[in-house]
């Protein structure tokens, strides 16, 4: 049904009509709003059979979903930031079960400095978690893929984050078509777990494996990912012969056909790209876009196929490592060995800074003129940082970055008042 919803609410109409049995999770900005309807649909009796379990942190969130699946039920939880590294132990163990348990991350940069807005490095953090991880770029593929996300699962047995941009999207309202509960019941086959405790055929869960066996075990782990592969974009054309929208799979191309620079990025900066490319193209650029929507199982192929074709590639990501530089770059790169691509890292977006028309319209003006550096902070204040780091130099003292450049900032605003 079309609806003029707020994202957070349009995903928890999409997982309620998925008829989840257990829900459990702690609040965290910005995923609050998700499970605030979804515990007031239990309480009012309009998500019928499901049991919203109130825990007291998000360790105990997911070793509930954890319990809960395990013993045969379908089960939800959501998180963001800081709430996600809290319950680490307990993501491992939900994958390395292999229980399917979907989770919306809504996606936050992680502290310190404490810092409540979006960007990737949450889910960045867990890439190797054993998690398949799902990017939305928008708020009606968000709720698409969470429909999807359920198939995928529990067909793999394996648990899926959907990872939607916090604030950006959770807190957006806009025109939704929110999946309707008759066609996904259509869709999304009653739950027949793969894994589950049975009184009638005793077993153990999480038993300890030891050398003779460990590496097998992560081996089959793995083997699973290159399933999701090929059970991804089967979803994909499942879910559009009956909601009728073509959401999800592994990634999307924008008019990269004839495109000889081509930027990939994740989550919804997609939108601001896409109107950037279309101005570039008007100008006579030959310029595109691709979108990951998997980046666990990484689509090392399909990423190729889609960037091959291009002289120069621009990997756009909100998250990176520190000391080494992009995450998702370094994944690109297996994917476009020996191939003879120009490729350049653009850091943006971090701490929920704006990633806007105009700076990305200088970045590939520079790009062009071929004096852009690989690997570049979108905005960087070098003033800033200059500051800070004549600091350093001048006292071991110098006290702590970030108080120091909230300082800075002050003055450089009253400054400019005057």
């Amino acid at each position: 049904m079309l609806q003029q919803i707020e994202g957070s609410k349009a995903i928890a109409h999409a997982v309620a009509g998925c008829h989840p049995e257990v829900i459990s999770a702690y609040p965290i900005s910005p995923q609050t709003h998700i499970v605030e309807e979804l515990s007031r649909q239990v309480k009012a009796g309009e998500l019928e059979g499901c049991e919203y379990v109130n825990v007291e942190s998000e360790f105990a969130a997911m070793s509930a979903c954890i319990g809960a699946s395990a013993a045969g039920a379908r089960a939800y939880t959501a998180t963001a930031s800081q709430g996600l590294l809290f319950m680490v132990e307990a993501v491992y163990n939900a994958s390395g079960l292999g229980l399917p348990i979907v989770m919306t991350v809504a996606n936050r940069a992680i502290g310190g400095p404490i810092n409540i807005w979006n960007d990737h490095s949450d889910a960045m953090s867990q890439r190797d978690s054993g998690w398949l991880q799902l990017y939305a770029k928008d708020n009606q593929e968000a709720a698409d893929l969470h429909v999807q996300a359920f198939k995928i699962a529990e067909e793999l047995s394996l648990p899926v984050m959907v990872c939607m941009d916090g604030f950006i999207l959770t807190h957006a309202v806009e025109q939704v078509d929110v999946p309707d509960a008759e066609d996904i019941a259509t869709f999304l086959p009653s739950y027949e777990p793969r894994v589950v405790l049975d009184p009638e055929n005793p077993l153990s869960m999480g038993a300890m494996v030891g050398p003779e066996a460990f590496t097998e075990v992560k081996y089959l782990a793995h083997h699973k990912q290159m399933q999701a592969l090929e059970l991804i974009p089967q979803v994909q054309k499942e879910f559009q012969e009956v909601f009728g929208r073509d959401s999800g799979g592994l990634l999307h191309e924008y008019r990269t056909e004839d495109a000889e620079t081509i930027v990939l990025c994740l989550g919804s900066v997609t939108g601001t790209l896409r109107d950037v490319i279309d101005q570039r193209r008007e100008a006579g650029e030959k310029i595109g876009v691709v979108s990951l929507v998997s980046f666990r199982p990484f689509p090392r192929l399909a990423v190729r196929r889609a960037l091959a074709r291009a002289k120069t590639v621009v990997v756009l990501e909100k998250a990176f490592s520190v000391g080494i530089g992009g995450i998702v770059s370094s994944n690109v790169r297996t994917a476009l060995l020996d191939e003879n691509v120009d490729h350049y890292e653009l850091i943006a977006g971090l701490g929920g800074r704006d990633i806007t028309s105009a700076s990305l319209h200088g970045y590939l003006d520079e790009l062009k003129a071929g004096k852009q550096k690989r690997f570049t902070f979108l905005d960087l204040n070098r003033e800033l940082v200059e500051k800070e780091l004549e600091r350093q130099r001048g006292t071991r003292r110098s006290g702590s970055t970030p108080e120091n450049m909230i300082k800075d900032i002050t003055e450089m605003v009253l400054q400019e008042a005057e």
